[in-house]
């Protein structure tokens, strides 16, 4: 079986919990470090599917991976190769697509309730019964809905949460969060935190407060996605 392979921009945005998930089912994958110079894969087609991590650069930057890795994108859904993008991820699939990234209104980290939206599209992916949830955030930009994909969730602070695009789908929360991810990202972080004055910014001790609660009911959200999404993975 051809391997899923993880795209990771930043040392400190591994995939988490994804990688938990994987192992689990005895699927295949392969970490790309961008981070430390290796290279964009020159071809989708080589994978089962491509999953894109998060990291604190802007889909907007000039860096030297950016447009090998948009143009991975249009060509993984272009051969049906399934995609799925974690907040930066999800900015990346948005731009490679068609949509826009920009800042957005006020800066989102920490736990903060996604609402559902009510199109089919949305159940298909996260079930009849399921109209909203908590989920980790750590953003200053976000995406516009690329054309012919749909938009399945957002919130208050951050209207455009997730879309899909027939079996790929992007994000600009963390379901991927496990509790060594949270707490290296409030050490790294913490003079972000301290110079933030948005009302949708959480102090590391309320980040932490309850994380294994918290964690646990992500997890479940999170398997919903991830079951969703290797239904679509080209095995051979």
């Amino acid at each position: 079986m051809k391997p899923v392979a993880i795209i990771r921009h930043s040392s400190t945005e591994g995939p988490g919990y994804f990688a938990t998930y994987l192992d689990l089912r005895d699927l295949p994958w392969q970490l790309v470090a961008v981070d430390q110079g290796e290279a964009v894969p020159a071809r989708a087609a080589q994978f089962s599917g491509l999953v894109l991590m998060g990291g604190p650069m802007s889909v907007n930057d000039d860096l030297p991976w950016i447009a090998p890795v948009l143009q991975l994108i249009r060509e993984a859904v272009a051969a049906e190769v399934p995609v799925l993008g974690h907040c930066l991820g999800g900015q990346l699939m948005a731009k490679a697509l068609g949509g826009s990234v920009a800042p957005n209104p006020v800066k989102e980290i920490g736990w903060g309730e996604i609402e559902i939206a009510d199109n089919s599209h949305a159940r298909t992916w996260f079930g009849p019964d399921l109209r909203r949830f908590e989920s980790f955030h750590w953003h200053g930009e976000t995406f516009t809905i690329p054309p012919g994909a749909v938009r399945i969730m957002g919130n208050r602070n951050c209207e455009n949460q997730g879309f899909v695009m027939g079996r790929n789908l992007g994000m600009q929360c963390h379901v991927e969060m496990t509790r060594g991810l949270v707490e290296s990202w409030c050490e790294s972080g913490a003079s972000e935190i301290a110079k933030s004055n948005s009302s949708a910014v959480q102090t590391p001790g309320q980040i932490l407060a309850g994380i294994e609660h918290k964690l646990k009911m992500l997890r479940d959200v999170a398997t919903r996605l991830y079951d969703r999404w290797t239904e679509g993975l080209k095995l051979s």
